[in-house]
Order: structure tokens, then C-alpha cells, then sequence
């Protein structure tokens, strides 16, 4: 076994990484960027070293500074993690050229499974079922065009290189397929560098079921079963579990045999993992699974897999990269109970899941699980780099019970003032449907209205006596010393409720006004609805729920659910209400680079209309017109925006 390895990656995958390598006593080196020098892989490392700026591909893509990192601190091996250089066959044969152990796949294996297009000749080479498509050399318009309609309308345009949703676009209509492959093509050469398509007929219900093998180089290949990654947003996984659900034993042997036969194809060696679609819409069937690409390394959902067999899959990828057979044989490889995993994303919900970046001024997270991150609180969430932050992963009995658990877990989630889908994880996990089992990839587009937040009684009044509970320690009323979270002197924000049996409070709970009459007692408040609540050093109960709580410049930060939910005191007498018409300008809702204009000064638009495209954190963002009008202005192709930077002014006739 080697004595270091040198992690090629950074974040929660680095640290995974580490956790494994020093429990078996191997030396540590990560690398970061300039916008990572106080990221927490860091001191999860025994040595760290700067290899450029921000930007990925000056400092993380760029092998050759990692190259020289490994080189400069005496590493024996390079693991590239996921992501990044993972599945770089180059980088893979220049490790190896360099005197170093490559911990992944040959890089013949790499390339190819690496384009989706030669894979899925590949697969059909070696009997895999794989789905009816298009993925000839023949790139031009016309002939995808044509294709697609020889396909059948839904297609799915996929980029050939990469993954992780980036340059897919399903198309519905004929008319809508050149604006489709123009945004999947800029989406693929942003994020690979290489912007050539292929089409899929889309499965209306479809599933996504994906099974990890494990090669080694003395002619072994095994599957650790399989993972049912269908809770998906815009191609990108937010839930996945193992076993999956639903899954006979017939269907089970079906998928992976194809999955070991696939990996046999190329002569496989280490961690991969055989991605595969299936028609949901008669339950699972052996001749309903089909091929749809490799991925030539460790998964981010790896740990459910790790769950219910019991095998740590970075040691095995150690093991396997220094020579040794694998640990275990097919027979010996067994299923227990249920694992979950729902990814963290910093991501507004409320504002159609745009990142969240900055400071994490507070960040807690369930205790009694499985935790799989990169972040701690004082951090920074970067524009820079993808925006998941953790990972909550659970271990039960049952599906039901594993659910119920990671549901629990993804309401115990606490930050600010990054904001977080642990609300909507939430949502989803309890939702009847998915507790059902009864889950496709558009789950989430189609229980849009119910996956939306409602408040709870017990949250307004938990709200309620903490702007209360603050009115109560100074006095007197209308004094500057009344408002604790300073302001304009005699303003009424709150109320001396020691003074009197039963007040109406008022607080702002995320903009809102809420109120109701809360009495003191001696254990807290009680409401006119008859719920008590008491505060804590930093939790308040009211009602049977417990809510945790962060005392902020001008008020509170309340957790419910998930939610972080801003609460302000608020005097209705002194309060008038406002509108606000939108002037017509649209700004950058976050730093990034223009990609797109599909209109320029003076044309008219209609509301809805895209008007610009901005690309931040490896997504595409179109900014619409708010209403029919004329464009003034717009942004240049290329222009580096801040955020709340104007993009483009439309105007309203006369």
C-alpha cells in the first residue's frame, strides 16, 4: 500500500477522501485555490498546497500545477475524487507517465465510456440494451433535426462529454429544437469544452436506476447493487436511495448483469458506476432498462451504496490502485436494510432555485447521521464552484423508516445567511408519493404546488414571543433603548407585555405582518389559540415544536423546517403599505458571465420573452421580459457581471 496520496479535488469530496485515507494510516495532501485558501478541506489534510486562482480551470483543471503539487510534497498516489479531473484519460496517463499511482480506471476505459455517443455503440457492441437515439458524427443542424423527428418528439439533447444535467435539454415541440440545441451546445462547451450533441427518445415516466461495479486488475468485477436516483431537478439528482424501490429479483438480475457485462467491455478497473433508464409507467421490467452512459469514478450518491453493504468504497479504490484483489466476492456481497441520501444545496427555493453564495455566519447541521461535507460555519459558499454543500445520508430498516428519518434530519438543517433547500428536501421526503415509492424523474415538476412551504400556527407564534420576549427587557415604551435592535428613536416596535395581561404582537415573519394576542405566563407566552411557548438560550418551543432560533442585527432568524425565516418586529400604525411597479430593468440575481443575447436594442418584446443569458456557478440563467415593451438596452456577450448588475432595460409603450 502507498504512504500518501495527494486528493485532486476539494470540498466535502476531499474530505471523504481524507476520512478514509487516515484511517488506514495514509498521508494526506490536498490542493486548493485562491478562493479556498480557508476552506475546511484544508485542515482535514496533513499538507496543503495553493496551485492558482479562483477559477477551476486555472487551478483545479489545470493538471499540470497538480502535477507539480504531488511532485513538490513526495505523493505516491493522486486521487482525482468526482468532478474535475476525475475523468480526464489525459491527466489519468500523465499521473501514471509521472512515476504516480492513478487511483480510477485505465485511461483507455476512460475514453471509452467517456463521450456518451461511442459508449452507446460500444454497449451495443456487447448486447446492452440501450435507448433508441442518435449519436452519429454528423453534427450538423440539419441532420440532428431530422433525426429528432425520425426519433419522435419528446428527444432529449445530451451532451456527449460530461454529465451532471449540463448541456441536456428535453424538447417537446419540433419549433422549439434549434433554440433546445443552441443552449445545450453553449452549456456543453462551457463545461467540457467540447459542444457536440447526441438525441435519445425521453421516456415519459422514466427512472433513473444506475448500479456500481468494482473491477480489479487480477480479472474480477462485481456490483454492489443498485441506487434508484429518479428525485431529480433539471437532470440533477436531489435524492437518491438503495436498494431501489420496486425492484423484483428478476429485474434486479436483468440490470446488473448488464451493468457487469458493460464493465467487463472494457476491461474495468476500480469504482465505476452504469447508468440506466427505465419506463416507470407500468412498474419495473426486465426489457424496460436501458443503457445510458458510465460514469468513470466514485459517485456522489456512493455513500447509500456504503450503507447497505457495509464496504467502504474509497478503501476498496486504494486497495484495488496498489494491486490487490478485491476484498470480497459477488456471493459474499450482501443488502441491508435502507440508506437515503438528499444533497444540500446553497439554493433559494423561493426565487426558482437560484445559488446562494457568501458567508455562513451560521451553519448547523442533524446530529445522529451520516454528514458528508466541505463547509463549516465562518465559511464561504463561492460563485466559483458547484453550490452543494453537504450531504444528509440516513441507514434504516425499511424505506419507510429511512425516509421518515432523512425527512426529520433535512428539517434540523440550520444556516444562514446562505440560503439552503433543506425546507424543500423536507417537502419532498414527506411527501405521500414519494413515501409510496411511486417516484420518476418528474416528480418534482409535477407536485410543484405541494412541494411549496406552508406556515405552521406554531411558527407564528414562535415568531410572535420572540419579538415580544425582546419588547419585555427594556423599557420605557417609545424610548430609543425600547428598540434593542437600535433604529429611530421613539418608534414603537414591540411592547412592554410586563405591563399588561394580553397583548396584540406584531413581527414581520419574511416580510409579512403577522399578530396575535400573547399573554405572559410564568413558563413563557401563551397565545389566544391557548399554545404556550418558552425561549431558550437558542431554541424557542411553542406548541409541541421546537424551533431553533439566531438572534440577528435587527431581529431573529427562525428555523422551521428546514427554513431559515427572518423575523422583524413590525408596528401596523406606523407602517404603510407600498407597491412597487418594476421599472423594467433586469439585473444579475449573482455574478457571472453573459453567454447570450437573443435580442438587441430597440426590438420589441413580449413578457416572458428571453432578453439575456447569464452563465454563473456552471448553469445557464435567462432573464425574461417582465411585461410587453421595447428593449433599451441590453448587456454585451462575454461582459463579467457582479450581482444586481443591469443587464438589460425593457420599456413600456406609452
Amino acid at each position: 500500500m502507498f504512504k500518501s496520496v495527494l486528493v485532486a479535488n476539494r470540498g466535502e469530496i476531499a474530505c471523504r477522501v481524507f476520512r478514509t485515507a487516515q484511517r488506514m494510516g495514509i498521508r494526506t495532501i490536498a490542493v486548493y485555490s485562491e478562493a479556498d485558501a480557508d476552506a475546511l478541506h484544508l485542515r482535514a489534510a496533513d499538507e496543503a498546497v495553493l496551485i492558482g486562482p479562483a477559477a477551476a480551470r486555472e487551478s483545479y483543471l489545470d493538471g499540470a500545477k497538480v502535477l507539480a503539487a504531488a511532485k513538490a510534497t513526495g505523493a505516491e498516489a493522486i486521487h482525482p475524487g468526482y468532478g474535475f479531473l476525475s475523468e480526464n484519460a489525459d491527466f489519468a496517463e500523465a499521473v501514471a507517465a509521472a512515476g504516480l499511482i492513478w487511483i480510477g480506471p485505465d485511461p483507455a476505459s476512460i475514453r471509452a465510456m467517456g463521450l456518451k455517443d461511442a459508449a452507446k455503440e460500444l454497449m451495443i457492441q456487447a448486447g446492452v440494451p440501450v435507448t433508441p437515439g442518435y449519436q452519429g458524427a454528423d453534427q450538423s443542424q440539419a441532420t440532428l433535426t431530422a433525426e429528432a423527428a425520425r426519433i419522435g418528439y419528446p428527444v432529449l439533447i445530451k451532451a456527449v462529454a460530461g454529465g451532471g444535467g449540463k448541456g441536456m435539454k428535453r424538447v417537446d415541440d419540433p419549433a422549439d429544437f434549434a433554440a433546445g440545441l443552441a443552449s445545450a451546445r453553449r452549456e456543453a462547451a462551457a463545461a467540457f469544452g467540447d459542444d457536440r450533441v447526441l438525441i435519445e427518445r425521453y421516456i415519459t415516466r422514466p427512472r433513473h436506476i444506475e448500479v456500481q461495479v468494482f473491477g480489479d486488475r487480477h480479472g474480477e468485477v462485481v456490483h454492489l447493487y443498485e441506487r434508484d436516483c429518479s428525485l431529480q431537478r433539471r437532470h440533477q439528482k436531489v435524492i437518491e436511495e438503495a436498494p431501489a424501490p420496486g425492484m423484483s429479483e428478476a429485474v434486479r438480475a436483468a440490470v446488473t448483469d448488464a451493468a457487469i457485462k458493460a464493465a467487463k467491455a472494457v476491461n474495468y478497473v476500480g469504482a465505476g458506476t452504469i447508468e440506466f433508464i427505465a419506463d416507470a409507467s407500468d412498474g419495473l421490467k426486465a426489457d424496460g432498462v436501458w443503457f445510458m452512459e458510465m460514469n468513470t469514478r466514485l459517485q456522489v450518491e456512493h455513500p447509500v451504496t456504503e450503507s447497505v453493504t457495509g464496504v467502504d468504497l474509497v478503501e476498496w479504490q486504494f486497495r484495488v490502485a496498489a494491486g490487490e484483489p478485491l476484498p470480497l466476492k459477488q456471493d459474499q456481497i450482501r443488502l441491508n436494510g435502507w440508506a437515503m441520501e438528499a444533497r444540500l444545496y446553497a439554493e433559494d427555493p423561493a426565487t426558482g432555485f437560484l445559488p446562494s453564495i457568501g458567508r455562513l455566519d451560521h451553519f448547523v447541521m442533524p446530529e445522529g447521521i451520516r454528514v458528508d461535507t466541505g463547509v463549516e460555519q465562518g465559511g464561504e459558499v463561492s460563485q466559483f464552484y458547484d453550490p452543494m454543500i453537504a450531504k444528509l445520508i440516513v441507514h434504516e430498516d425499511t424505506r419507510e423508516a429511512a425516509a421518515a428519518r432523512l425527512a426529520e434530519a433535512a428539517g434540523e438543517v440550520e444556516v444562514w445567511p446562505v440560503k439552503t433547500n433543506a425546507g424543500f428536501l423536507k417537502r419532498c421526503l414527506d411527501h405521500p408519493r414519494f413515501v409510496a415509492g411511486d417516484v420518476d424523474t418528474g416528480f418534482i415538476a409535477a407536485e410543484e404546488a405541494a412541494l411549496q412551504p406552508a406556515d405552521a400556527p406554531e411558527a407564528v407564534l414562535a415568531a410572535l414571543t420572540l419579538v415580544a420576549e425582546a419588547a419585555t427587557e427594556v423599557e420605557p415604551v417609545g424610548s430609543d433603548r425600547f428598540n434593542p435592535w437600535g433604529g429611530q428613536p421613539g418608534l414603537s416596535y414591540g411592547l412592554r407585555l410586563n405591563t399588561s395581561p394580553q397583548t396584540t404582537v406584531w413581527a414581520r415573519l419574511d416580510g409579512e405582518a403577522v399578530s396575535g394576542p400573547v399573554a405572559p405566563v410564568e413558563t413563557g407566552w401563551r397565545s389566544a389559540e391557548g399554545l404556550t411557548a418558552q425561549i431558550g438560550f437558542d431554541q424557542v418551543q411553542a406548541g409541541d415544536r421546537l424551533f431553533g432560533y439566531q438572534a440577528v442585527e435587527d431581529g431573529f432568524v427562525l428555523f422551521v423546517d428546514g427554513e431559515a425565516r427572518r423575523v422583524t418586529p413590525y408596528r401596523a400604525a406606523t407602517s404603510a403599505a407600498a407597491g412597487a411597479v418594476s421599472d423594467g430593468s433586469l439585473r444579475a440575481p449573482m455574478p457571472g458571465k453573459v453567454v447570450a443575447a437573443p435580442v438587441k436594442a430597440g426590438d420589441a418584446v413580449t413578457k416572458g420573452q428571453p432578453v439575456v443569458v447569464l452563465e454563473a456557478m456552471k448553469m445557464e440563467h435567462a432573464l425574461t421580459a417582465p411585461f410587453d415593451g421595447v428593449v433599451e438596452s441590453v448587456a454585451s456577450v462575454g461582459d463579467q457581471v457582479g450581482e444586481a448588475a443591469v443587464l438589460a432595460v425593457v420599456k413600456a409603450p406609452d
